[in-house]
């Protein structure tokens, strides 16, 4: 089981087997040592006495993913199967430590190129990749009156002027067409949005 395991799942995991009937020798197989820096004959770890010393393990079969640490400091990601009697009493165990530092170089790699920290002064608009002008204008539209909260039908007229302030305010009217996408959301006439316009830039 040890030597399929290793092979199974390769040379940054390390298969050990535990023999509970010397506990400082209790390392009697071992693949892939270099892992923990150990070798055949090595003593239990403190967690394995802590498992023997408090008994409470007599109903669980395994403990996974918790961490481990090697002699020279190593973080690894440990399992262990308890392998027991008749009278369910833990004479041997088998463990798989993983040096999971390779992965973690690799998961920072991917954190730093696909994340970001964001700019105290850097634009807060979500910049949006849109295919044509009317599909930008409708988005930007629908996103303003989204937020809002209130279906067109039921704003009335200041709030509706609100909606026109906030898109003059986004750019959206330097859209050709925009005049018309806005009034067909707003259900308005184009003329009530040049006028509620006209009111928001003499604000």
């Amino acid at each position: 089981m040890v030597d399929f395991l290793a092979e199974v799942l390769g040379d940054d995991a390390e298969i050990v087997l535990h023999d509970m009937s010397d506990i400082n020798n209790s390392v009697v197989a071992i693949r892939n040592s270099h892992v923990s820096g150990r070798e055949i004959g090595a003593p239990a770890t403190n967690l394995v006495l802590k498992i023997l010393k408090d008994h409470k393990y007599g109903d669980t079969n395994y403990i996974t993913n918790y961490q481990g640490v090697s002699g020279s400091g190593k973080n690894l990601r440990s399992s262990t199967y308890f392998i027991k009697d008749d009278q369910r009493r833990i004479v041997g165990m088998l463990c798989i430590n993983i040096d999971f530092e390779k992965l973690a170089q690799f998961r920072n790699y991917l954190d730093n190129l696909i994340g970001f920290a964001p700019d105290s002064n850097a634009e807060k608009t979500v910049e949006r990749f849109s295919a044509s002008v009317s599909e930008l204008a409708l988005e930007s539209i629908e996103t303003v009156i989204t937020n809002f909260g209130i279906s067109p039908e039921r704003m009335s007229q200041d709030e509706k002027i609100e909606i026109i302030k906030e898109l003059n305010n986004s750019g959206v009217f330097l859209l050709k067409g925009s005049i018309g996408e806005v009034a067909s959301q707003l259900k308005v006439s184009e003329a009530t949005i040049y006028r509620y316009l006209n009111k928001v830039k003499k604000e």
